[in-house]
C-alpha cells in the first residue's frame, strides 16, 4: 500500500485544472443524488478575530472520506483537506487554499451549466478579490461569454481585474463604478465580496438573470436583498442545510417558513436531472462551500500525484517539518498539467 502522501499548495496548482474541477464536481453531486456521497454539514464558531471552520464528506464510488479545516484571522487562512480510505487509513494531506479556489469556481460552474440560459453571453463579477478571476472562467468553462462587466468598490482593483480578464481568459471586460450598471444587460451576475451590508437590490437583475452568490457565508455578511428571493423560480444550494444555519439573506426572508425554506434546491438534485425552467424570471445558486466539492477535487488531486510522482511520502515515525510557502495561482485553462 502506498504510503500516505503531503501534497504542497504549488503541486495542487499544477496538477489541478478547472475543466477538471468542473467534472469531478459534477461527479461527486450525481453520486450524492443516487445516495452513495454525503457531505458533513458545514461548522464553524468564531472568537473576537476569527473564526475555525470544518466540513467533510464520504463518497463510497472514490473510496475516500476527507475533512477540511481551517482558522481564519487577521493573518489570512492556511487550510487543509485530510483524506482518509474508507478502511481509516490517512491517504492524503492536502494544503488546501488553491484547491478551495478552484473548488468553489466548479460548483459556480455546474449550477450555471444547468441553471443559466444558453444563450447567455454577457457576466457580471461583483468583487475583485481572489475568487473573482476563478469564478469567471468557471462561467466561460460553460457558456461562450462575449463580455465581462467588472464592479469593486475599489476603482484601481476594478481596472486590475479587467486587464487580467481580458489578458488571461481573452475575453472583452469593462470596470464599472455602479453595481447598477454592471448588472445592466448581465445573463449570469456573480456574488463574490466579504460585503456586510446588502448592495445588491431586488430590482437591479434583468428578467432571465442567473445568480451564483457565493460570497456571504457566515451570518455577518450580506450581498444582496434579502426580498430578491421572492423573483427567484429556482433556488439551489450546494448545501441547503448550510443556508439555513449561515446565511443572513436567507434567514432574514424566510425566517420559520418552512415551506420556503423545503423550495431550496439540493444542487445535486439538478445534477441528477433538472435545469432552468422556461421563461424564469431568476434562478440563483446559494453557494456555502460543501465539503463534497472538496473531496472530489481532493480526489482528483490525488490521482494525479500518485501517476505523476508528486507529493512528498509520509511515513511514519518520521514526522514531517511543515511550512506553508506562497501561495500560487490555480491553474485556469484545459487538460490535464504537469506539476
Amino acid at each position: 500500500m502506498s504510503a500516505p502522501l503531503w501534497i504542497a499548495e504549488a503541486e495542487v496548482a499544477a496538477l489541478a485544472d478547472l475543466e477538471g474541477a468542473i467534472e469531478a464536481v459534477e461527479a461527486a453531486f450525481r453520486q450524492e443524488a443516487a445516495g452513495s456521497a454525503r457531505a458533513m454539514v458545514k461548522t464553524q464558531v468564531g472568537w473576537a478575530r476569527g473564526s475555525l471552520h470544518a466540513l467533510g464528506a464520504v463518497d463510497g464510488g472514490a473510496g475516500l472520506a476527507g475533512t477540511k479545516t481551517w482558522a481564519h484571522t487577521p493573518a489570512g487562512a492556511s487550510p487543509l483537506l485530510v483524506l482518509f480510505r474508507l478502511d481509516g487509513g490517512l491517504e492524503a494531506v492536502v494544503e488546501a487554499f488553491a484547491l478551495g479556489q478552484l473548488r468553489t469556481a466548479a460548483v459556480s460552474g455546474v449550477a450555471t451549466r444547468r441553471l443559466a440560459r444558453p444563450d447567455a453571453e454577457v457576466m457580471a463579477i461583483c468583487g475583485t478579490g481572489e475568487q473573482a478571476l476563478p469564478q469567471v472562467a468557471a462561467v466561460a468553462a460553460v457558456r461562450r461569454l462575449r463580455q465581462v462587466r467588472v464592479w469593486g468598490r475599489d476603482a484601481r482593483r476594478r481596472q486590475a481585474l479587467a486587464a487580467r480578464i481580458q489578458s488571461q481568459l481573452g475575453i472583452d471586460a469593462e470596470p464599472f463604478a455602479r453595481v447598477v450598471e454592471a448588472v445592466r444587460g448581465a445573463h449570469v451576475v456573480t456574488l463574490a465580496t466579504r460585503a456586510t451590508s446588502p448592495f445588491l437590490s431586488a430590482s437591479m437583475p434583468e428578467p432571465g438573470t442567473h445568480l451564483n452568490a457565493i460570497g456571504a457565508i457566515a451570518p455577518d455578511r450580506i450581498e444582496f436583498e434579502p426580498r430578491l428571493l421572492d423573483r427567484c423560480q429556482l433556488i439551489a444550494a450546494d448545501s441547503p442545510e448550510a443556508v439555513r444555519t449561515l446565511s443572513r439573506e436567507f434567514q432574514e426572508r424566510f425566517g420559520q417558513d418552512e415551506a420556503a425554506w423545503a423550495a431550496v434546491r439540493p444542487l445535486s438534485s439538478l445534477v441528477a436531472g433538472g435545469g432552468r425552467p422556461l421563461e424564469a424570471d431568476l434562478t440563483l445558486l446559494k453557494a456555502m462551500g460543501v465539503g463534497l466539492a472538496d473531496l472530489a477535487l481532493g480526489a482528483l488531486v490525488l490521482g494525479r500525484a500518485r501517476r505523476q510522482g508528486a507529493g512528498r511520502p509520509l511515513e511514519p515515525p518520521r514526522r514531517a517539518s511543515i511550512r506553508l510557502g506562497p501561495v500560487p495561482a490555480p491553474n485556469l485553462v484545459k487538460g490535464e498539467p504537469q506539476p
